[in-house]
């Protein structure tokens, strides 16, 4: 794909507009689903991303895609200084990058000028979550984003209980979550707890010392929580865990 160029790729002409079946970039590139559904592959794995789901790729990582039929993605190439943390970083559904893609959609600029200030905006959204292994968003709404860093202050305090303090219902707080942050609360917090627990890794320290600093009662319960999120084996997180989650 061109630099100047933020194009969208369908289903039916998908090696053509990319080039060719397995390609890289010399620049770091994201790849966008706006809707249906499609397959990644890269560095020899396989990722399935869904409707506003994003995978960030490094530099030269090997790469091909096939989105199903009825589906488009978007795949603008960033600015070198947007480097994800891994090679290839797995982003869910992140509301603001569904917004920076969907204004650029709306705006469809076709000029090198035009197509500058998206792709200024998306580095400084990606920038925001590039140290986070699980990137999560602080709700906008006021009381709701208060009761999620009281939530990660106090992770054994139940939902209820939150909604209750700040006077609003589980049912309003959970549909915030899933409007501003793409996730439910459950979710939400448990992996923000964990990005908790791998910054401690990353930082030299140990499983039962990161278990502590993200509020889990015990090493066992974290790597079970980490392994189900990352889909990283237990046996694996068990005998290197930042090697295992990509950190080294």
């Amino acid at each position: 794909m061109p630099t100047t160029s933020l194009g969208t790729v369908v289903a039916e002409n998908a090696i053509r507009f990319l080039g060719h079946d397995t390609h890289r970039h010399e620049v770091p590139h994201l790849i966008y689903l706006v809707t249906g559904s499609a397959r990644l592959s890269a560095d020899g794995a396989e990722w399935r991303l869904g409707r506003h789901e994003a995978l960030w790729l490094a530099p030269r990582v090997p790469h091909a895609l096939r989105i199903d039929p009825g589906g488009m993605a978007l795949g603008p190439l960033l600015d070198p200084s947007d480097q994800p943390r891994c090679r290839v970083q797995p982003l869910g559904a992140v509301p603001a990058i569904v917004e920076v893609m969907t204004t650029t959609l709306g705006a469809a600029p076709s000029t090198p000028e035009q197509v500058e200030p998206f792709r200024q905006e998306l580095g400084r959204v990606l920038k925001g979550i590039s140290r986070q292994y699980f990137p999560v968003v602080l709700p906008i709404h006021p009381a709701v984003r208060g009761l999620a860093r009281e939530a990660l202050r106090a992770p054994s305090v139940t939902l209820e209980r939150l909604a209750e303090q700040h006077r609003m219902s589980p049912r309003q707080v959970q549909r915030v979550f899933l409007d501003e942050t793409g996730l439910p609360f459950t979710r939400w917090r448990n992996r923000a707890r964990m990005n908790a627990a791998v910054e401690h890794l990353r930082g030299g320290g140990e499983l039962t010392a990161a278990a502590r600093a993200a509020g889990y009662a015990t090493r066992a319960g974290l790597l079970r929580a980490l392994s189900r999120e990352s889909g990283v084996p237990v046996s694996a997180l068990t005998t290197d865990a930042v090697g295992a989650l990509g950190g080294r």
